[in-house]
């Protein structure tokens, strides 16, 4: 792990994540809201910081709220996002002059990685975090051999 990485991991006390890299929670709205998909109350927003270093990458899940990333620190963050039905598969650059906001909307498959050595970022999710709402796609085995047929460039992602 890169020094600067591993300094970061430390001082944000950051911790493995499931799907890749590491993180940890930094808000969660006290306000509730209940979604109109009727998935029941939900915080209103979370949000976490999100570090992933040279080699790893975050795979390919969905989540069924709306989440944006936000590049903090570190080397271009490399966005992969896949429309629901599988048909379309997008690269998203963040940070290094580029744009360093990217929004993923609800239901759609996403996946990262660092560009370089390490990249920090955050992600804020509304309605908030609930890993009741998030879906490795390792575990829906449809959609990863669609993403290994159609995207064989990202199916390592998996």
């Amino acid at each position: 792990m890169h020094p600067r990485a591993a300094e970061l991991a430390r001082l944000l006390d950051l911790q493995p994540h499931p799907e890749g890299g590491h993180f940890r929670e930094v808000f969660r709205s006290l306000n509730v809201v209940r979604p109109a998909d009727g998935r029941g109350d939900r915080s209103a927003l979370t949000a976490i910081y999100f570090l992933l270093s040279a080699g790893e990458f975050s795979r390919w899940h969905r989540l069924a709220s709306d989440e944006v990333w936000h590049h903090y620190e570190g080397e271009p963050l490399e966005l992969f996002v896949l429309d629901g039905g599988l048909e379309r598969c997008e690269r998203r650059l963040l940070g290094a002059g580029r744009g360093p906001v990217a929004a993923v909307p609800s239901g759609c498959w996403q996946a990262a990685r660092p560009a370089g050595a390490y990249a920090l970022a955050g992600c804020s999710v509304g309605p908030g975090f609930d890993f009741a709402d998030f879906r490795l796609m390792a575990d829906d085995p449809a959609a990863a051999e669609a993403v290994r047929r159609r995207f064989p460039d990202v199916a390592a992602f998996l």
